[in-house]
This record gives C-alpha cells, sequence and structure tokens, in this order.
C-alpha cells in the first residue's frame, strides 16, 4: 500500500468521518470555524482513489514569517494501531503527512493520537485516592493495558516524535486523561438506564433523587440561552478560578458545530422554581458523546441541580446509541489536598473510568523555528 496525503473537501471529510463509529470533535471540519485564530485545512489519506484516513489541520502563524506550526487536535481520524503493525509501520501514513504539512509552510507537526494507553476503574481510583502512598494516576495499578497503543508510542519515539508533557496531565492543548462512563458491556451490548443508575455511586444516586423531589427540571436550549450559560458560566470561573471563555466563543461554536450537524452540540439548562441552577453542553459525533462545558450558582446547591443535568445527559446519550459518554478531562493528581481532587471524585461517582490518551505529539521540521516558537508560547 502506498499512501499519499491532499487536500479535501469539507464534504468528503464529513463524509470519510461518518464512515466511522466516531472521530474527535475537534478533529471536524467545523472545529476550523471555532478555532478562528488558526486557519484549517481538511487533508486526506489516500490508498489509489479512495481515502482512508482524515484529519483537521489546523495552522498557527509564527510572528512576522510565513511559517506555521500544523497541528491535529485528537487526531488524525487514522487507526494508529493498525498503522503501527502494518507494512511500513507509522512511518507509511505519517511520512506523506509530514511532507503535505512541510509543503504547505509548517515548521513543525503537533498531533494528539486518539489511542487509550491505559484504563483505571472507579473502585481503583477511588481507592487510589485514599492510599497516601499514591501520588499520581500512573502509580495506581490499571485495570487494562493496551499493548497495541503502547505499540504506537514507541514508534513514534522512533520517528523522532516528541512527546509532550505537561503538569498535571495536561498539556499546551488537550487533556492526556479523560473520565469516561461506558454506556455498553463488555460484550458490547447497550446498557440500560436502571443499570447505569446501579453503577453510580450512592451519593450520586442520592442526590439524582434529591435534584428530582425539589423539582429541578432540565430542558434543552438554544442560540438565545447562550448568554443566560454563559452568565452563570462566569459565576463558576470566578469561583473556581479559570479564566472563562467569552460569550462569542460559545456562540461561533454553537453555529459552527450545529451548522455542520443540527444536533451536534446541545445546551442543557437546570432550573428550580424558574431560577437557573445549571448549565451544560453536550457535544456529540457518531457514537461518542462529550460534556464538554458546565456552570453552576453558587446559590441553591443544596438542589443539585449539577447531578439532575448529568443525568439528562447521560440518559441523552443513550437514547441516541451512543458508547461513551466522556467527562473529559481529569488531572493525575491523587494528592487529597490538590484542589483538582474534588474533580475527579465528583466523575468517579459515575461509576465509569479513568483513561490515560497518547497524549499529544511533536515533530519539530525546522528545528531553529520550532524552538522560537516554544520560546514564544511561553512568554505569552
Amino acid at each position: 500500500m502506498s499512501l499519499s496525503v491532499r487536500t479535501i473537501s469539507t464534504a468528503d471529510h464529513l463524509a470519510f468521518l461518518t464512515s466511522l463509529p466516531s472521530a474527535s470533535f475537534l478533529q471536524t471540519p467545523a472545529w476550523a470555524a471555532v478555532k478562528s485564530e488558526w486557519r484549517g485545512e481538511s487533508i486526506g489519506w489516500f490508498d489509489g482513489g479512495d481515502i482512508v484516513g482524515a484529519g483537521l489541520v489546523l495552522y498557527r502563524k509564527l510572528p512576522k514569517v510565513a511559517k506555521y506550526l500544523a497541528y491535529l487536535p485528537e487526531g488524525p481520524s487514522i487507526d494508529f494501531a493498525s498503522a503501527a503493525a502494518g507494512p511500513g509501520g507509522l512511518a507509511a501514513w505519517l511520512d506523506p503527512m509530514v511532507k503535505h504539512l512541510t509543503g504547505r509552510g509548517a515548521f513543525g507537526v503537533r498531533m494528539g493520537p486518539p489511542v487509550v494507553l491505559r484504563r483505571w476503574d472507579a473502585a481503583t481510583v477511588k481507592k487510589a485516592v485514599a492510599d497516601p502512598a499514591l501520588r499520581t494516576l500512573g502509580d495506581a495499578p490499571a485495570a487494562a493495558t493496551d499493548p497495541r497503543a503502547i505499540a504506537v508510542t514507541s514508534e513514534l519515539h522512533r520517528l523522532g516524535w516528541r512527546e509532550q508533557v505537561g503538569e498535571g496531565g495536561f498539556t499546551a492543548g488537550q487533556p492526556k486523561y479523560n473520565f469516561w462512563l461506558p454506556l455498553v458491556d463488555a460484550d458490547g451490548a447497550p446498557r440500560s438506564e436502571e443499570a447505569v443508575l446501579r453503577g453510580m455511586n450512592q451519593l450520586w444516586r442520592r442526590n439524582i433523587k434529591k435534584a428530582d423531589k425539589a423539582g429541578v427540571e432540565v430542558t434543552l436550549g438554544g442560540a438565545d440561552d447562550i448568554a443566560a450559560f454563559h452568565t452563570i458560566y462566569a459565576e463558576t470561573a470566578e469561583r473556581d478560578h479559570f479564566t472563562p471563555r467569552p460569550l462569542a466563543y460559545f456562540q461561533t461554536m454553537w453555529d459552527a458545530l450545529n451548522g455542520e450537524d443540527p444536533d451536534r452540540m446541545r445546551l442543557y439548562l437546570a432550573r428550580h422554581e424558574g431560577d437557573l441552577v445549571a448549565a451544560t453542553t453536550m457535544v456529540r459525533v457518531g457514537q461518542h458523546a462529550w460534556y464538554s462545558y458546565g456552570a453552576s450558582t453558587t446559590a441553591k446547591r443544596e438542589v443539585r441541580g449539577s447531578n439532575a443535568i448529568q443525568w439528562r445527559m447521560i440518559r441523552d446519550a443513550l437514547a441516541a446509541g451512543c458508547t461513551v459518554y466522556d467527562m473529559r478531562g481529569i488531572t493525575d493528581t491523587l494528592d487529597p489536598e490538590d484542589s483538582h481532587v474534588g474533580l475527579i471524585q465528583f466523575k468517579v461517582g459515575t461509576g465509569g473510568e479513568a483513561v490515560e490518551y497518547a497524549g499529544e505529539w511533536d515533530l519539530p521540521i525546522n528545528r531553529l523555528l520550532y524552538l522560537a516558537f516554544q520560546q514564544y508560547m511561553k512568554r505569552r
């Protein structure tokens, strides 16, 4: 098999993604419109005249020079494990990509292979948090390790790619550790709502019942409700000490994702006696649903709007035929004194599993410009 890589149309890119069980929403053509400070390009891998892989490339320009970092967040959408084990290994797939991107002015390439190395079930994570001898998730015994995924990272090292290691499991781009709630059993059969609820811990089940008894109502919102979401999102940011994204970002995200697929992004609103107490967004591509952003008010926390809204999203993901409800990033810290542990414990209560991705990897093409870009980003 001799592969080539070239620019493809949005329609061809979407058609290929539709043929897959799922792909990251960060690899959909619409994501380029969300990241307007980057220039976007859809690329395809061709075996003869057939598209056998695709990717969304975001180009970030260096100041004062027409050279770019080419970034494929949580991509590209190729079968990395099979590629690494196949004829020519990963080089047969990555070399033509690098050649294409170099021709487009890239001084370096960054990608996030969508492969999972290890998994930890909820019971293991809960026990690990309580064990003072364990400081990070990697110190705890994994419930499962994928040797094919490990082989991918070994091959990337051999080919000169550099893993980007960040504090707490977060790199410059996407998190290395996520929390998944599987919506299918070990045999791939869909789980029932009752089975998912039974898998949650006692606190989660009690809080879902408490919200229902208090009369919390969860509804779907539209474009006109994004401003209300953003108001309590900004309140959450101030309370939890993070920098919020502007309202325009969410409006652009809504228009871009739902312009590509009318049910790609949903907005959920939880109200108690008419007061908005929590709001979230969910994104779905094929059989994978992501809880992407969440917010809650300081007032009326006792009615448990956050649990109610999560339960509604989980049930909707089940109804849509999803295999995974992805609660997105967690840190790898197990230190009970670390504020991030509270987020892990909240997600662990669903009875899901922590997963470790391969992380993000860089390939410097022009080493001098790559070093200059790293210094520029540090200053920013």
